[in-house]
């Protein structure tokens, strides 16, 4: 009893008979019967849909627990009073409702009908959807004026198709992270108010009109990967898990920056979780880290015939949204907040990515000023593409790793070693120790993460927050690294945020990095390595960067529409420079296509999937001029609509007419102060925002970083004295099964094998016609998967 109510209050349901995730749909002419019963089929609950209203949902839940004899009387008097009404049917078997959506006329419901496992956090199962339904809920006809616009908004809606990167489960909140679970107070939290719940909207009428939840399943968007692997002899069980935003949610071009409430484009969570393989494991470990849009108002309009178009700088006077959305991130984590910038800084015949950076310095200054030291957002500005050029990837990578050991001892990491569970459910079991230790020390509100609690100070608020690594009187730190097994937890305090100018692939190398780092530290707190040194050709770090790459791929379809670019795995792994070269052209291309013929389309399926935007009979189309419901909780974001594009600015700088204000520009160049009439190009319209001198490459001197020695990031390898100690090596070392397991594949080939291994592909393939191309450049358009770039 005491494990349940501590699951609770962390807010996980229980593993017990009270967990209903199997249901069953019938219907009669006047309703729809959503069954749903537990693992053992022992108990029964009934929901009821009305099907006479035309275009209304009338949902009302069966406030009684019915037994096995109790449901089945009650299922044969349904049936008898459904013979004047066309008879009880059974209809789909699911697994959960996803929600209901409406559109011009009648509710449609979304079912889950098959699933898939993905994985298991101690013995709360993971699921994928692997099938869904869309049901129509009214029985009796209804009356379209446009048939067609109606049909064109299912077919919008289906662009969200739930079966591809949407997760979920029944008994464990993997839209909050480990620790946040252990650690959770607000017993009484809706998990549907998380902000990486997708389908918040689509539940949100059952859930009020239910007595409980067990309808629904919370969807989580992004990424979950789990495997096995094993190091020096002891097995190990690796989660990567990546929670994608429902704020300020869209496409590349459609959504940039940040918005006036503080929320970022592109937003992701990643944690990481490491647990003993065996079946009660007592030692658990997580670390996380961040990525989002620069947290500016910018903007970029995009061009078919222009693959990189001008960075369109909105009025960030004040900086109060970037501002508000470092408070979102203390909130969430705690501080310190660390930003790594990698957006170039070298000169630019038009600038670009350098005046977005140098905008980003000054807003971190601003925030500074205003802050006491200890509070003050921790930053470093490096520009990987920044000479000696032709850095090898190894150099990147090591440096990263040299940012990622500093940054993780600032933040700390989750770790908890415990006895034995003695309930039926380990994090149960868990979650009632740590917050027995946590009080015994009198000292919860400095240890948890700062997502738990909702009465954290903020930024800017003179917040109280300080790193775990500065207090050790309750919980171990990143120091206690020395120490095999230590008995004390160590909790995460503060966050990596990093950030490029998609935060898609640069971003992904150095999560990568970060990942490398903290899994050795995991790895070496729960007493499964002891040695110092690790390489980055060993097995472990090989595997670790292919399942980086692979979320890292799977985000940028999510946002870029095209796999990542991934030249430093690339090279890591010993391809060609020919096929580096031929893989990331055309990348690129698949990705301008997308952003430049297909994205429109595809943020109108998300603001109606997210509920952004309700189509009304009344009203405009999403799809023509018009405008979008605001946000869920942003009520003052507005989305401007172009024919040819739903270009979503950031918030402040819509470039619009009635928005511009005086038009320096104007016919013959003069100033008006009345509103703009001019057409604007996106570099004339830059103007608006950014003055000439300011368009020019500055030189001004700033400084790059206010806590990380930035001379390790030029020149030769730096010297590393700390734990973690990267050995690289001229040849891939020795690898033994005692190791580390290994996947062989094509993708570990070695420089000098590559060529063969390309030569060994071609032989016997059918290759498509292309006159004036090579055989293997043929080859590569038709079977691209097959050369190991995935």
């Amino acid at each position: 009893m005491e494990a349940q109510e501590a699951v609770s209050a962390s807010g996980m349901a229980p593993i017990d008979a009270n967990s209903f995730q199997s249901f069953e749909l019938y219907e009669n002419r006047a309703s729809f019967f959503m069954v749903g019963t537990n693992n053992d089929k022992s108990l029964y609950k009934i929901l009821t849909i009305d099907r006479l209203k035309p275009s209304e949902l009338d949902i009302s839940e069966d406030p009684n627990t019915y037994n096995a004899t109790e449901y089945n009387e009650l299922i044969e008097k349904i049936k008898e009073e459904s013979v004047p009404n066309g008879g009880f049917n059974f209809v789909t078997h699911c697994y959960g409702i996803i929600g209901f959506i409406k559109f011009l006329g009648p509710y449609y419901m979304v079912l889950i009908t098959e699933r898939e496992k993905i994985g298991d956090i101690f013995g709360h199962a993971v699921y994928k959807p692997a099938k869904s339904r869309r049901i129509l809920v009214p029985c009796i006809p209804f009356n379209f004026d446009d048939i067609k616009y109606e049909n064109r908004y299912k077919n919008l809606f289906s662009m969200i198709d739930v079966t591809k990167d949407f997760y979920y489960s029944h008994t464990y909140n993997v839209m909050r992270s480990l620790q946040k679970n252990l650690l959770g107070t607000l017993s009484d939290e809706n998990v549907y108010d998380s902000m990486f719940v997708w389908n918040e909207y689509l539940t949100r009428h059952l859930r009020s009109s239910a007595k409980s939840d067990i309808w629904t399943v919370p969807l989580v968007y992004g990424f979950f990967k789990q495997e096995k692997y094993y190091v020096s002899e002891n097995n190990f069980v690796f989660t990567l898990i990546g929670r994608r935003s429902r704020h300020f949610a869209g496409t590349r071009y459609l959504r940039r920056g940040v918005n006036i409430m503080g929320r970022v484009a592109n937003d992701v969570e990643t944690e990481q979780i490491v647990v003993e393989d065996v079946p009660n494991p007592t030692r658990i470990s997580s670390i996380l880290q961040h990525r989002g849009s620069i947290p500016l108002f910018w903007s970029q309009e995009t061009n078919l015939f222009n693959p990189k178009p001008d960075i369109i700088l909105g009025k960030n006077m004040g900086y109060e949204a970037t501002l508000l959305h470092f408070k979102h991130l203390e909130k969430r984590y705690g501080t310190p907040i660390i930003i790594l910038n990698l957006i170039k800084q070298k000169k630019e015949k038009r600038p670009r990515e350098s005046l977005l950076r140098r905008e980003f310095v000054k807003a971190i200054e601003n925030i500074n000023n205003q802050l006491p030291p200890k509070n003050q957002l921790q930053y470093l500005h490096w520009d990987v593409h920044m000479k000696p050029r032709g850095r090898p990837a190894l150099e990147v990578l090591v440096r990263l790793a040299k940012i990622a050991e500093d940054s993780l001892k600032k933040t700390g990491y989750f770790y908890s070693r415990v006895p034995p569970p003695d309930g039926p459910d380990p994090l149960a079991c868990w979650s009632a120790y740590l917050k027995k230790h946590i009080s015994d020390e009198n000292n919860s509100s400095d240890h948890t993460n700062g997502d738990n609690t909702d009465d954290t100070e903020t930024l800017g608020e003179g917040s109280q927050c300080t790193s775990s690594s500065s207090d050790t009187s309750a919980v171990g730190t990143t120091e206690d690294i020395e120490i095999l097994n230590p008995e004390s937890p160590m909790f995460q305090k503060g966050i990596l945020r990093t950030n490029c100018i998609d935060c898609l692939d640069r971003t992904n190398v150095a999560q990568y990095a970060f990942g490398l780092v903290a899994l050795w530290h995991q790895l070496h707190a729960l007493g499964l390595v002891d040695d110092r040194y690790i390489d980055l050709d060993y097995p472990l770090a090989r595997n670790l960067m292919r399942l980086y790459e692979i979320m890292g791929d799977t985000l940028a379809r999510q946002y870029g529409g095209s796999d990542a670019h991934n030249k430093i795995f690339s090279e890591r792994r010993g391809h060609t420079k020919f096929l580096i070269r031929t893989h990331e052209f055309f990348r690129t291309i698949q990705r301008h296509y997308s952003n430049a013929l297909m994205d429109a389309n595809k943020q109108a399926a998300i603001n109606l999937f997210l509920g952004n935007f309700e189509p009304q009979p009344d009203k405009p189309a999403i799809w023509e001029n018009g405008f979008s419901k605001p946000e869920a909780e942003d009520d003052q974001i507005l989305d401007r609509t172009s024919s040819l594009m739903r270009r979503a600015l950031s918030d402040g700088s819509i470039l619009d007419r009635n928005h511009l204000g005086s038009c320096p520009i104007g016919k013959g160049g003069a100033s008006s102060s009345s509103t703009c009439s001019c057409v604007c190009t996106p570099s004339e319209a830059q103007k608006h925002f950014v003055s000439d001198n300011e368009l020019a490459t500055d030189n001004e001197e700033y400084e790059e970083s206010n806590f990380f020695d930035t001379s390790v990031l030029y020149g030769e390898l730096p010297p590393m004295s700390s734990p973690i100690i990267f050995c690289p090596t001229t040849n891939t070392p020795t690898r033994s099964a005692g190791d580390v397991n290994d996947v062989p594949s094509t993708d570990e080939a070695s420089t000098s094998g590559s060529r063969e291994n390309e030569e060994e592909i071609f032989r016997g393939k059918q290759l498509i016609k292309a006159p004036g191309f090579s055989d293997k450049f043929r080859y590569w358009v038709e079977h691209e998967e097959l050369l190991g770039f995935y």
